[in-house]
């Protein structure tokens, strides 16, 4: 699932000083011509706690490992790195604060902060248009910036190991991502817009706080791995359907949608035509009823890839409406209730 950090190769254009203990890194012993030559520099494995600038001289340089080191800054020289593709930085004492200002100017392809002390993304990170992989995994990760949605040549996003209780909606707008990792954090929720990652092939949520998942994520045709074990998954179909009355401007709303009643720009005013374009149809094909505000949260458990039975949130327009909420139509005879469905088909739900 991780995409490739890149390997050693014989020839000139390597210089590996990884696992010498290194306290500095000297670049006076090595010739400007092999400076220009080296395309990849492993400096991983040592006691660095600072990267000299000299690093900016190593003009051609495409990848640069620095991983397991006591690194606690990245050096202004490191943005001198024009073709720097891939950048491994893992395992260090790395935060929001160590990088230089004109990081974003980079054009990385990979990037790995795994095993640092972040307490949230650098903006600068959100500027690294070319970016295909991002791991900023086992970190103290709070939250996932909204400008997440800028990386949109992002394919693999991790960001297990962290303490984020949410999903922000903008990574949805990530249109090339295939490989989801938000494991082992506070998560509670998934948010319905992650339907539109029409390329996740993998989505790992297991160890977080969740009790369903919404409904719609069985539009995700492309996922082939779902991972949700660790979760309080409900077990059990919930009985009690919160329901806040509808207001007189729902009432009033619903009549005109549900009854096709016709109006025109120049009959209502701005907020309330913007208001009817708002309506929900209820999910239950039998209805033909519409919500806005007012709605009953239900979960109940459906088909999935015809292997698991998931817990899925869906809404209906009123405790009176009841659907059958299954992925199959033609599924609607063999709908299993709470009490038949089997332990060990929900434990492969758990288990992932």
């Amino acid at each position: 699932m991780e995409m490739n950090e890149g390997a050693a190769a014989a020839g000139d254009n390597v210089l590996d000083f990884s696992r010498l203990s290194l306290e500095a890194f000297g670049v006076d012993t090595i010739s400007d011509k092999r400076k220009r030559d080296t395309k990849q520099l492993y400096l991983n494995y040592n006691r660095l706690t600072s990267l000299p600038s000299a690093v900016g001289l190593f003009c051609n340089l495409e990848f640069l490992d620095i991983s397991n080191n006591g690194l606690s800054a990245i050096c202004e020289g490191i943005t001198q790195l024009s073709r720097l593709k891939i950048l491994i930085a893992k395992n260090n004492r790395l935060d929001e604060f160590s990088l230089p200002k004109e990081f974003g100017s980079l054009q990385l392809e990979v990037l790995n902060f795994s095993g640092n002390r972040f307490e949230e993304i650098p903006l600068q990170c959100m500027k690294l248009l070319c970016l295909q992989s991002l791991s900023v995994g086992g970190n103290r990760l709070k939250s996932i910036p909204a400008e997440i949605e800028n990386l949109t040549s992002l394919e693999l996003l991790y960001l297990g190991g962290n303490l984020i209780t949410a999903i922000p909606p903008e990574v949805a707008n990530l249109p090339y991502l295939s490989y989801l990792v938000l494991c082992d954090n506070r998560i509670q929720s998934v948010p319905p817009q992650l339907t539109r990652l029409h390329s996740l092939r993998s989505l790992s949520l297991h160890n977080n706080l969740l009790t369903y998942l919404p409904r719609e994520i069985l539009s995700l045709v492309h996922l082939q791995e779902l991972s949700l074990r660790g979760n309080p998954l409900v077990v059990r179909f919930v009985k009690e359907m919160t329901y806040d009355p509808p207001s007189l401007l729902e009432l009033a709303g619903r009549t005109i949608k549900s009854r096709n009643i016709p109006y025109y720009p120049r009959d209502l005013p701005s907020n309330l035509l913007h208001y009817l374009d708002l309506a929900s149809k209820c999910p239950n094909p039998k209805c033909a009823g519409v919500y806005f505000d007012s709605c009953v949260r239900h979960i109940k458990f459906v088909d999935f890839c015809g292997k698991y039975r998931l817990p899925l949130m869906h809404y209906l327009c009123s405790p009176e409406c009841t659907s059958p909420c299954n992925s199959n139509p033609q599924s609607d005879a063999d709908s299993e209730d709470e009490s038949s469905v089997p332990a060990y088909r929900l434990q492969r739900v758990l288990l992932g």
